[in-house]
């Protein structure tokens, strides 16, 4: 303990300074948008890193799993050659949907889900062309939109986290609401403002209602488990059972929207 002591005094202005400097530091990242933007990109790449580490020994002992999921893409994208056409419930969204969308294969290295606000890491980043504002996807459905990246990795707020609000809406219906979560069940979202005049059931299945640049129209979400009236009585308060199990991600897919410039373009003259 003296020892611990001593070596405390003999090195107090460097200890001084290093602690001054971390303070400095941290104000200086919270208070300044682009130096937290080059510190999160930072910490993506070095976490990164560790976890891709992880997740390939990880991957090495799920092998047979992998295998079995890509047999059944595989068999939902013969069917869909087949017939041109394929019931919602065995697709990940309308082929018509995608005409104006790219798809990034890439793979989950750390996942939350037990959080208020849950994030996903993937291993493919702004090297790759992922940015910021795309929309994750599994082939059972939705898993979140990437917040920010850095070369090799980008960060995805999960469909669980409470500051995540989806378009979303009624399959064959165009009563339209926000999908939120409200931090209990990892199985289940919920899916707010749709009015109490919409004609809707349990398991009813709910799918992305295209009215963002994101996600297009039609990716699966969930089905309905229960509903009720909030407070007004004029909307329905909708718990979805979500398709994913979001305990259990490994493979994603990420969403490039081909016009999403144009799209923003458009709309921020309209804005004006």
């Amino acid at each position: 303990m003296q020892q611990i002591v001593n070596f405390l005094i003999r090195n107090k202005t460097f200890i001084t300074f290093l602690l001054l400097f971390c303070i400095s530091l941290l104000l200086t990242i919270k208070s300044h948008s682009y130096q937290q933007t080059k510190f999160l990109n930072s910490a993506n790449w070095v976490s990164g890193g560790i976890y891709s580490t992880s997740n390939s020994i990880s991957d090495y002992f799920h092998l047979k799993k992998y295998n079995k999921q890509l047999v059944d893409e595989n068999l939902r994208l013969r069917k869909i050659l087949m017939n041109r056409e394929i019931e919602v419930s065995d697709s990940i969204l309308e082929l018509d949907s995608l005409a104006h969308y790219k798809l990034y294969g890439t793979s989950v290295i750390k996942n939350s889900y037990n959080k208020p606000r849950n994030y996903i890491l993937i291993n493919k980043g702004s090297n790759d062309s992922i940015k910021e504002d795309m929309g994750v996807i599994t082939s059972k459905g939705i898993v979140g939109i990437v917040e920010n990246t850095s070369s090799n990795y980008a960060n995805v707020q999960s469909v669980l986290n409470s500051l995540s609000g989806i378009n979303a809406s009624i399959k064959n219906s165009n009563n339209f609401g926000s999908l939120k979560w409200d931090g209990k069940d990892f199985r289940t979202v919920q899916l707010m403002d749709i009015l109490r005049a919409a004609p809707i059931k349990k398991g009813d299945t709910i799918i992305t209602g295209g009215m963002s640049s994101i996600f297009p129209k039609g990716i699966l979400i969930g089905t309905i488990e229960d509903f009720s009236l909030d407070i007004s009585e004029n909307y329905y308060l909708i718990d979805v059972k979500l398709f994913n199990d979001m305990t259990t991600l490994d493979h994603v897919y990420v969403i490039k929207n081909l016009n999403k410039e144009e799209i923003l373009t458009l709309e921020n003259g309209t804005n004006e």
